[in-house]
Parts: C-alpha cells; sequence; structure tokens
C-alpha cells in the first residue's frame, strides 16, 4: 500500500520560466490541492517553456520515474502556436480521457464565452493521471472543482490504492474500492 501520492505540478509558459512574471498557475495549483487532498502528499513543482520536448521528457520522467499519481499542468491548452501542453500529453499517454476537457470547457464556457477555444484535456500513462488545466488561477480553481471527484476516482482506478481527498460538497473516499 502506498504510503504517499506523488503530484507533479509543471506550469508551462515561456514567460514565467524566463523570469517575466512571476508563475500564478503553479501555486494556484498547489494551493487548491493542499486545501482538499488529505492523504500524504509529496508535490513537485516545475516551470517550463512551450517547449514540446521538453514537455514531454518532464512528463515522462514525472511518471515513468518519479512515479507521480497525479500530473497537472497549467498552461499552454490555448490555441496559439505556441500552446502545446495538450500535443505533449498526447505523446505521453496511452489512454485519453476526453471527458474531463469537455466538463472544464463547459464549467468555463457558463463563465466567458470564449473558453471553447480551450484545449484542456487528461490520460493516462501507466498508473498516472496526467490532467491539462488553463493558465489562469481563476480558471484553474474552477476547473479543477467540476472535475475533482473524477481526479479522485481516476487515481484509486489506475494506482489500485485508496485515498482520502476533501470535495467542495463533503468528503470523496472510496476505501475498499
Amino acid at each position: 500500500m502506498e504510503k504517499i501520492l506523488k503530484v507533479g505540478i509543471v506550469t508551462v509558459s515561456d514567460r514565467a520560466s524566463q523570469g517575466i512574471y512571476k508563475d500564478q498557475g503553479g501555486p494556484a495549483v498547489l494551493q487548491w490541492l493542499q486545501q482538499r487532498i488529505k492523504s500524504p502528499v509529496e508535490f513537485k513543482c516545475h516551470v517550463l517553456p512551450d517547449e514540446l520536448t521538453q514537455l514531454q521528457q518532464l512528463l515522462l520522467l514525472l511518471i515513468d520515474r518519479e512515479d507521480c499519481g497525479l500530473v497537472v499542468t497549467t498552461g499552454g491548452t490555448g490555441p496559439s502556436a505556441r500552446d502545446i501542453t495538450p500535443e505533449a500529453t498526447l505523446a505521453t499517454c496511452t489512454k485519453i480521457l476526453p471527458g474531463f476537457g469537455e466538463i472544464m470547457r463547459a464549467e468555463s464556457y457558463k463563465i466567458t464565452p470564449t473558453a471553447i477555444l480551450s484545449r484542456q484535456m487528461a490520460g493516462i500513462r501507466g498508473r498516472s493521471l496526467v490532467v491539462n488545466l488553463p493558465g489562469k488561477p481563476k480558471s484553474i480553481g474552477e476547473c479543477l472543482q467540476a472535475v475533482f471527484p473524477a481526479i479522485v476516482h481516476g487515481i484509486i482506478l489506475v494506482r489500485d490504492v485508496d485515498l482520502v481527498a476533501e470535495e467542495i460538497a463533503g468528503h470523496v473516499g472510496c476505501p475498499g474500492h
């Protein structure tokens, strides 16, 4: 039985990686998850430029070598030429979970009609769940709130572990699933 869940948090941003502005996406993901995951957790935080090869290599490192049960990316999900996060996720994962992107876009669309331009997605590689989030802290919270029960259950299923997490409306825990 695993004692500690490892969670990779990756900010994908040219400007944040160059220090042009302070990373706000990664810290927003970290804070949101720290408030809700009640099992022991170890966070591994990184900031990368929008470079496909670098992101693919980091995802493989976090999943295959570091054994992160969850990898959350923030940023790089828009339609611009430099936005490459979904492509790195597609190249890395062996199973794609389209429902994550559908729900996140639907929730965001309630607030802003341009949300349909976002390309968030999720997938599985081995015993790891990868979830792509937008880069804006407000959008990160909205999207995580919408898919968090599925994140918890997904980790339980792919890792065959028990995980206790607090959800907005109560507690999620699937002992003995």
